[in-house]
């Protein structure tokens, strides 16, 4: 290599998909990876090139981690020459908790805490000042000690347990117990007790009422059952718990997701009494800065926050201005970003992949590398097109300091603006992995194998839009107050496809992906969080509707409600493809009823990973081992023992037509939809997985190496392969995050053939094309946190883009005339 070799340069480069691939990049450079979903490009960009600095950096820092390095793996490439150390900014793989903030990942909390400790205002007679620990509500130190620092307490009362007093005992009238034979238990116990199980229950005594709902008593009595023909049911000892107490334990203890989502539909969420929702202790709170407490600057947007904070930062109390100055600093490039409307107390879970990646690269601004690689995902995920400029301009001083930017990007403003791009196809799994270009933008136009140059250069063939559909209902949120949303009356057309778009913190997904969700879900008795893991954390605070808006109309004509989220299908690669679409219960019975294994007494649950017996128990059929790196995050490294196969050897003895079942498991979707065609079950989900675009994926490819976009177009398909009987509302947010513009061609194939199907659904996006394609928009904003929360237009796309209240009509419009000067194309 020559001394001063601008290039990193791959020589044979074989992660997963990658087919010995050659490729030179330049240093110093803003370099976008494209390629459809699946082409290889993240393996590339992350499975390679960031790999490989990982591995370099570990390889240097001590013989203990050399050692990891070999548990770890390195990538399949031959060599990689001029690489940088690198830095991943990655899209959002786990669920955080309620308690990490705006502030935790941003360290803005850390300063704020320290000013207050420094330079607040404490009350008179007060010694001594308080330590920073007193002012965060995650610390024994400062949190409210009623709330425990959440803000929240969650209780019951008789109108959320019993809500029908029409109701008799026996007949129902205490809804929140459980049903079958427990419940039925409760009520033969309130009998044995000498309580009226056949009265109404709003004629029973107060006193009554009030100790069946509420007592800590658990009396053990004896219960005589009421025999029934053909069943004999002796006397037992019978433990009394009353409604509260049961439906409080289930929330807190259960690890079931559907349990706690039952019980929490009978629990009123409320402001802390002690702290009013501020989380801290009264200590805390006496400490004021600026006139405020720090709960109070801390529910400011950043904007705000910025301008509480600059008469500070000039002022003379040398330790206020000191860290006053360094709050301001860091809230500036938060807000170059985009994310000027968030709050420093903001959960994490309510952020958007692309808001907390933002985060993240906010805080690389402020360290001051240099010399270093970036490998970023989609730093363009859920923004609105007037708000990439803005990204364009952090990233382009990021590479003024002296770093290079490696973006796996779709967004074709990004990937215009690139001084190099690395095209990677030409399709996807073991159809693609190719370098099919890597050169300045300007010269993809001339290779006709890339999916890209088709929508990257004039003349791209998008598709026309038909005529919008007529709606045949209409569903009303009134009087909607959530975040910066005051008073809001929004209509959501039904058996339409909608689009609801708007800038960054416009309020859109607060509307859409929580109030209405929440509302309809309540409305049909279902869990608001929509479909998710079973080992689901406990610490969501119920849904605050009923203090959210004042009336939701027209709830009646939806009879289900599908929420396709980019939440992780499992947090663990024992979940998979496979296991959460339910085709693997189709390729296990197909194993079990093979001669081979009917004669050695193999069941369905011999090919389950998840089975004792059946797989390896020395990663317990993860096919995996967690590896600690202590100073680093933990990583998986393959099973010694089965190699990743999962499986016990024997049984990976048994064989349908020459595969075993792991090998099953390896399999592309595509390649299985062929070796399954016959096995109806298996043909089904294989075939949804193809219509939204998953076919390069392997049946067994564990959820942590799955996109957020992966995650939802795999819920998608389960859906689609379902039975669907009455009118179901499918709402989906920011749907083609991690999809390149024909895998979003696609999707939304697939969307609009639901709402063919007589269907609704409702998307929230930025996407222009998606919203030029929709028969009905809601536009909010026109600014992001306080400056937005309206419904600014609504209408037909045609209607919107004529609009001028915000900033989405410009946008709205060019996509609308593109299309269009392709349907002339079309027609001539």
């Amino acid at each position: 290599m020559p001394p001063h070799d601008p290039f990193v340069r791959v020589r044979g480069a074989r992660v997963h998909n990658l087919r010995g691939v050659d490729v030179d990049i330049p240093r110093d450079a803003l370099v976008v990876f494209t390629g459809v979903s699946g082409s290889g490009k993240s393996s590339l960009a992350f499975g390679t090139l960031y790999a490989e600095a990982q591995r370099r950096y570990l390889e240097s820092v001590a013989p203990y981690a050399r050692r990891l390095i070999h548990q770890v793996g390195a990538p399949k490439v031959e060599e990689v020459t001029g690489l940088p150390p690198a830095v991943a900014l990655e899209q959002r793989r786990s669920a955080p908790t309620t308690r990490s903030s705006v502030g935790t990942v941003t360290a803005l909390s850390n300063s704020l805490r320290m000013l207050f400790s420094r330079a607040g205002s404490h009350p008179e007679g007060v010694a001594g000042r308080l330590d920073s620990d007193a002012f965060s509500p995650n610390t024994a130190a400062g949190a409210c000690p009623e709330c425990h620092g959440l803000g929240r307490v969650h209780r019951v009362t008789e109108e959320s347990l019993v809500p029908d007093p029409a109701l008799s005992i026996r007949e129902g009238a205490v809804a929140a117990w459980p049903g079958a034979w427990q419940g039925k238990n409760l009520r033969d116990i309130l009998a044995a007790l000498g309580h009226d199980v056949d009265r109404p229950w709003r004629d029973l005594p107060a006193e009554s009422r009030e100790w069946i709902l509420f007592t800590d008593d658990q009396p053990v009595v004896t219960v005589h059952p009421v025999r029934e023909a053909n069943r004999i049911q002796r006397p037992y000892q019978g433990t009394y718990m009353s409604a509260r107490r049961y439906v409080l334990h289930t929330f807190a203890d259960s690890r079931s997701r559907t349990l706690r989502a039952r019980v929490q539909r009978f629990m009123v969420s409320a402001p802390c009494p002690a702290c009013h929702g501020k989380r801290l202790r009264p200590e805390a709170l006496a400490v004021t800065f600026a006139g405020h407490d720090i709960a109070t600057l801390a529910a400011l947007p950043l904007t705000g926050l910025a301008e509480t904070l600059r008469p500070a930062a000039d002022g003379d109390d040398e330790t206020a201005a000191t860290l006053a100055r360094d709050l301001l600093a860091r809230i500036e490039v938060l807000t170059e970003l985009g994310l000027g409307h968030l709050a420093t107390d903001r959960p994490t879970p309510t952020l958007s992949d692309g808001e907390l990646q933002r985060l993240r690269l906010a805080t690389q601004l402020r360290s001051g590398l240099f010399g270093v690689v970036y490998v970023l995902d989609e730093p363009s995920a859920g923004l609105h097109p007037a708000d990439t400029d803005a990204l364009l301009t952090v990233l382009d001083r990021l590479k003024a300091a002296g770093n290079t930017l490696f973006l796996v990007e779709h967004h074709l403003d990004v990937v215009r603006r690139a001084d190099w791009v690395v095209d990677v196809g030409p399709l996807a799994g073991e159809h693609g992995g190719q370098v099919l270009y890597s050169g300045p933008v300007p010269g993809l136009a001339a290779v006709e194998a890339s999916a890209t140059r088709r929508w990257l250069f004039p003349g791209r063939a998008a598709p026309a839009a038909p005529a919008p559909r007529a709606p045949v209902g209409r569903l009303g949120l009134h009087g909607v107050t959530r975040h910066n949303l005051r008073g809001v009356d929004a209509e959501v057309p039904l058996g339409v496809l909608t689009a609801v778009t708007g800038v960054s913190g416009s309020g859109k997904s607060t509307l859409i992906s929580q109030v209405l969700a929440e509302v309809l879900a309540a409305h049909l008795g279902e869990a608001p969080g929509g479909p998710g893991p079973e080992d689901a954390p406990a610490d969501e605070p119920p849904p605050t509707t009923a203090a959210d808006l004042t009336a939701a109309t027209g709830l009646d004509a939806v009879q289900r409600l599908v929420r396709v989220d980019q939440k992780p299908i499992g947090r663990t690669p024992r979940s998979n493809l496979a296991t959460y679409t339910g085709l693997f219960d189709a390729v296990r019975k197909v194993f079990a009823a093979t001669d081979a294994a009917r004669a050695r007494g193999y069941t369905a649950g011999r090919f389950s990973f998840n089975v004792a017996g059946g797989r390896c128990e020395t990663c317990q059929g993860e096919g995996f081992v967690a590896v600690e790196l202590l100073f680093l995050p933990g990583t998986y490294a393959p099973c010694a023992d089965c190699r990743g196969s999962r499986y016990h050897p024997e049984t990976l003895e048994i064989t349908y037509r020459g595969a075993t079942v792991a090998e099953v498991l390896a399999m592309t979707v595509d390649t299985a939809a062929g070796f399954l065609a016959d096995v109806p079950a298996a043909a089904r989900a294989l075939r949804t997985l193809r219509d939204v675009g998953l076919g390069y994926l392997r049946l067994g490819q564990p959820a942590t190496e799955l996109s957020g976009g992966e995650a939802q177009r795999i819920k998608l398909a389960t859906e689609l392969q379902r039975t669907r009987r009455g009118h179901t509302l499918y709402l989906l947010d920011e749907p083609t995050t991690g999809l390149h513009p024909a895998d979003t061609e696609l999707l939304l194939r697939q969307l609009h053939a639901l709402v063919d199907a007589g269907h609704t659904v409702v998307v929230v996006e930025h996407d222009m094309d998606v919203v030029a394609g929709a028969d009905w928009v809601i536009d909010m904003g026109p600014g992001g946190g306080d400056e937005g929360g309206r419904v600014v237009a609504t209408g037909t796309p045609a209607d919107v883009a004529r609009g001028a209240a915000g900033p989405t009509a410009g946008y709205l419009s060019a996509a609308l005339r593109s299309r269009s000067a392709t349907a002339s194309t079309d027609r001539r």
